[in-house]
């Protein structure tokens, strides 16, 4: 069975729990096993902050080393851009040699995603405000993320539907 750690800010949701479960539910329906960030609980016993974030990333990547490919919500997340743990994870996965798969629900390139929904960042035609040029490959996210994955306009389900194209 196909194994797909499922990557995103999802983890910080208030339902986080429930999500991951429908979303490894969603993976089901499909043939395909979820890996999911929480499916791995931090031992009670280590209290400390570094600890307890180290802990959670060696869990993680073992998660990811584990997994036959990856899924990554890249909707915008604090800001115009996919959460920057997210981002590791889709680094961390294609050096491995996976297969990487996301999903954004906004459509449009970055460019128009930006114009349409922070047009504060915006500065003169082809920059942002503070006077940096703005990819303009028309692709949905800055390249070292749009070209190595398959990304699907919607949301998880349109993704699994390429993962399933994909697998064949």
């Amino acid at each position: 069975m196909l194994k797909i750690y499922l990557a995103g800010p999802d983890v910080f949701r208030p339902d986080a729990m429930e999500h991951g479960a429908r979303l490894k539910a969603l993976c089901a329906e499909f043939g395909f096993h979820g890996l999911y960030p929480l499916d791995c609980a931090v031992p009670e016993e280590i209290a400390d902050g570094h600890e307890r974030a180290r802990w959670i990333y060696q869990a993680n990547i073992a998660l990811i080393a584990e997994a036959d490919c990856l899924l990554a919500n890249l909707d915008a997340f604090r800001g115009s851009e996919p959460d920057s743990g997210t981002c590791f994870e889709l680094g961390y996965a294609a050096a491995l040699g996976k297969p990487l798969y996301g999903y954004v629900g906004a459509t449009g390139d970055y460019a128009e995603r930006l114009r349409r929904e922070h047009p504060e960042w915006l500065g003169e035609a082809g920059h942002d405000r503070d006077g940096n040029a703005l990819e303009a490959f028309g692709l949905s996210h800055n390249l070292m993320l749009a070209v190595p994955a398959r990304i699907a306009i919607g949301g998880p389900r349109e993704a699994l539907e390429l993962i399933t194209v994909g697998w064949r």
